[in-house]
């Protein structure tokens, strides 16, 4: 321990601990920080209690409490211990406690005071998870407001610094320089052709040829491992192949890690598990396929899909340097230099792409249901948070205050946040108990967290049975975790008041798996919608498709578990069988009965139908012979205000009105306030179908909607009506292209030496002018121009075409008259 790098620093990292208090360690890997930083606070006078050392991973956490003991020369569990989900090692004795992530919110949301801690070490912080975030910014509040004693310090090789010491309250930043080995780095380049397994199981064949010394490689999840290994055994059947991720048993884990006690060479196979906190014993070998698979919640969808992506620049260093931790180290990339740096600088935090119903549970439970009266590094999106807590109101575990802005937590929502996993889960967990199958219930959330627990297959029922069957040291420590999980449930709902569970509804059959997970994921119950079995839709309105081959698929309905993919087209990876008759009987409190309107484009009406409903899916459906008639306008007003008054049949009379409105500039019949007040001046016309209003209704609805200055305004701005010398009258038009016009026999406007005009500022009248017959003649915007021009073509036509009208040379001097040329003398003589 004398050896590592970080001792050079430890007096300065020690002192800033002393006061104020806070710090942030980099240092690179290898420095020794995991291992020596934690024992070396044992020894300082504030440090009474017990220092909690938060570590990534289980096998990280495991790994380094099993290291630190070692150096010590105990037994984990004595002065250095550690405690993850699935295994611990502490006692009575235990100084340094070794905890994931996840574990440290726990105990902070149960103990806001952290009695007897005194120091919390936040490891690999760069890695931005979810729960490193969140517990880093419950203890920062912690530290403000109840334990100013306690000791904080955030660890990394490749963390801002600057940003995290800001956070803790300008606290100071110690650097270690670490070992220098030197790292030599290969460009293998792409190879789109080949799959990424094989890709990988060739460049590992290279490195065990060329190169000394044991391998590590670097692939993006558990399938690809599996397959690179089989293709391993062939090529290189003398190797030693040995996997290294969060499914593996301990015991497998613990040989991956440590070099092979007869000394033959290992090639490791490793997810991103291996990229921090670990010390690989011998390795100087690294193949880095250069992917990384990280959960992103798609909040569409509802579901949480693993995603692959190219590794972040940093992923890659932290990568590479697994080669030359204990000495020189080559490290081989399976891209090209060029390409490096367009690859993204970091991974995105967690806190951005997870789902965040647990974080806003856990602020609710702690007393701070708004983040920004934390501190965070990046603070959690407004999407995303709009998202889980309607998920959690779903649930039963949040009421929306009467304020309409914030939340409160229910007496439910308390019992599942203090249960060790998801919401979702610990509803199911919770439901199960209050039914008498708490056992079972969280069993089913074990397999749900645990990929591979029971071997694999989308059937949650028939991995259950072949985990009944399975005596291994994992199978056996996760019953035992699922039967801890149940006495804890079973306690809450003894316990507790007011739970809102659900209820036995008879019989002692038990209850089916498929409720089982219906009360913890009421969106994912799901019914099939073809043949096959491939495509299926979800109760929450998503589609999802599942392989035809599944024993999943000739199920009418099933309750999906997990799901992979888009929101269109999510891939069913796990479910459960739910028979008819079981939805019905345990399910009828979500089944609703309701009238539901649709609109008939083909007959332009209002469909009104009866339908029983589970969400989005539909059980039966009928025609509802008397739909309520305040529904129906209520439809109709909606469909109205989003398509535009376009689609109501208003009627000549209307649209006149309306245009003439428009010209005259009336607000009140302007298209955006009369969408704003549908209900006022429609809604009482309207009926089943659009085309049955009368249109005179609507003309006279229209108008009453004006005051009497609008109406003023309107008969002098736009009028109605264009009022000819001879009397005659003529409604304007005021939809024509041309612009607002009259048709008018040319004789009517004898003695009209001015354009009419209308509006203000005046604007000319179209005047469409006709024959005797009411044939065109000629438009003009200038009836003076006309007289003077035209006219005299229009006079020399006329006069053949009728002889007993006047034509005069001077039109402009005439009086007006419809009458033939000796009818108008008459009357003048008379």
């Amino acid at each position: 321990m004398s050896a590592l790098p970080i001792h050079a620093v430890l007096p300065d990292l020690l002192a800033a601990l002393d006061e104020p208090g806070a710090a942030v360690l980099i240092a690179p890997p290898g420095a020794g920080k995991t291992t020596a930083v934690a024992p070396a606070l044992l020894e300082r006078a504030w440090c009474e209690g017990t220092v909690i050392l938060l570590s990534p991973r289980r096998v990280a956490a495991r790994a380094a409490a099993e290291r630190m003991a070692e150096a010590l020369g105990e037994k984990t569990g004595e002065t250095i211990g550690y405690l993850t989900r699935l295994d611990s090692r502490r006692s009575a004795k235990t100084r340094v406690l070794v905890v994931t992530e996840a574990i440290f919110v726990a105990t902070i949301l149960d103990d806001p005071e952290l009695a007897g801690v005194s120091a919390v070490l936040f490891d690999e912080a760069h890695e931005r998870h979810l729960d490193s975030d969140l517990g880093l910014a419950l203890a920062i509040e912690c530290r403000d407001v109840l334990r100013p004693d306690l000791r904080l310090l955030v660890m990394s090789a490749t963390i801002d610094g600057a940003r995290f010491a800001k956070l803790l309250g300008g606290s100071p930043v110690i650097e270690s320089e670490g070992r220098a080995h030197p790292l030599t780095i290969r460009w293998l380049g792409a190879a789109p052709e080949k799959r990424t397994e094989d890709a990988t199981a060739s460049a590992i064949s290279t490195a065990w040829r060329e190169e000394t010394g044991d391998i590590l490689a670097f692939l993006p999840g558990v399938a690809e491992i599996s397959r690179v290994e089989a293709l391993l055994r062939e090529r290189l059947p003398a190797a030693l192949v040995l996997p290294l991720h969060g499914q593996c048993e301990p015991q497998a884990q613990r040989a991956a890690i440590r070099r092979d006690a007869e000394g033959r060479r290992r090639i490791v196979l490793a997810t991103s598990i291996a990229e921090t906190s670990l010390t690989l014993e011998g390795v100087s070998v690294v193949v880095d396929a250069g992917l990384a698979r990280r959960a992103e919640f798609d909040r569409a969808a509802g579901v949480t899909r693993l995603a692959t992506h190219r590794a972040s620049r940093a992923a890659a260093a932290q990568r590479a340097g697994r080669a030359a931790r204990q000495g020189p180290g080559v490290a081989y990339r399976l891209w090209e230099e060029a390409a490096h740096p367009g690859r993204p600088e970091f991974e995105p935090p967690e806190i951005e792409t997870s789902d965040l119903a647990p974080l806003t549970l856990a602020l609710e439970q702690w007393g701070s249901g708004d983040p920004a009266n934390l501190a965070w590094l990046d603070p959690p999106p407004a999407p995303s948070l709009a998202a889980a807590r309607s998920k959690l109101e779903a649930l039963g575990a949040l009421n929306p205050r009467a304020d309409g802005e914030s939340w409160q937590i229910t007496v439910l929502g308390k019992a599942i946040a203090s249960l060790p996993m998801d919401p979702s889960q610990a509803a199911m967990v919770l439901h199960g108990a209050a039914l008498g199958e708490g056992q079972m219930a969280a069993r089913l959330a074990l397999l749900l967290q645990e990929r591979g627990l029971g071997g694999r297959g989308e059937d949650l029922a028939n991995r259950l049975g072949r985990w009944d069957s399975d005596r291994s040291a994992r199978a056996d420590a996760s019953r035992k975790l699922a039967a801890s999980w149940a006495r804890r449930a079973q306690k809450l709902v003894d316990t507790a008041e007011d739970l809102a569970l659900a209820q036995p509804v008879g019989g002692s059959d038990g209850v089916p798996l498929g409720i089982l997970l219906a009360l913890g994921y009421p969106d994912m119950v799901a019914r099939r919608r073809d043949a096959k079995g491939e495509a299926w839709l979800s109760a929450g309105g998503r589609g999802y498709v599942l392989d035809p081959a599944s024993p999943l698929a000739s199920s009418e309905w099933i309750v999906i578990g997990d799901a992979q993919g888009q929101a269109r087209g999510a891939r069913i990876l796990s479910g459960a069988v739910l028979a008819s008759a079981d939805l019905e009987r345990w399910l009828a409190y979500r089944i609703e009965r309701r009238s539901v309107l649709r609109w008939n484009e083909d007959e332009s009406r209002v469909e009104a139908r009866l339908e029983r409903r589970l969400g989005a899916i539909t059980l039966a459906s009928g025609p509802d012979p008397a739909p309520q008639p305040e529904e129906i306008r209520a439809f109709l007003l909606e469909r109205i205000s989003a398509k535009g008054l376009a689609i109501v049949p208003l009627g000549k009379a209307a649209h006149a009105f309306l245009k003439r409105a428009r010209f005259a500039g009336v607000g009140a019949l302007e298209e955006a306030a009369l969408l704003a007040d549908l209900d006022e001046w429609l809604g009482p016309l309207l009926g089943r179908k659009l085309d049955g209003i009368e249109p005179g209704a609507l003309h006279d609805a229209l108008r009453g909607r004006l005051t009497w200055d609008d109406q003023q305004r309107m008969e002098r701005l736009a009028p109605a009506e264009f009022t000819s010398p001879a009397g005659t009258r003529h409604a304007i038009d005021y939809e024509d292209e041309g612009g607002p016009s009259v048709e008018v026999r040319v004789q009517a406007l004898f003695g009209l030496d001015g354009h009419p005009t209308f509006g203000s500022p005046p604007q000319p009248l179209l005047l469409k002018l006709t024959s005797p017959a009411g044939r065109p003649l000629q438009s003009t915007r200038d009836l003076p121009g006309f007289w003077r021009g035209s006219w005299r073509d229009v006079q020399r036509d006329m006069k053949g075409r009728y002889p007993r009208h006047r034509w005069p040379d001077e039109p402009w001097r005439e009086d007006p008259s419809l009458k033939t040329r000796n009818a108008f003398e008459a009357s003048k003589r008379t």
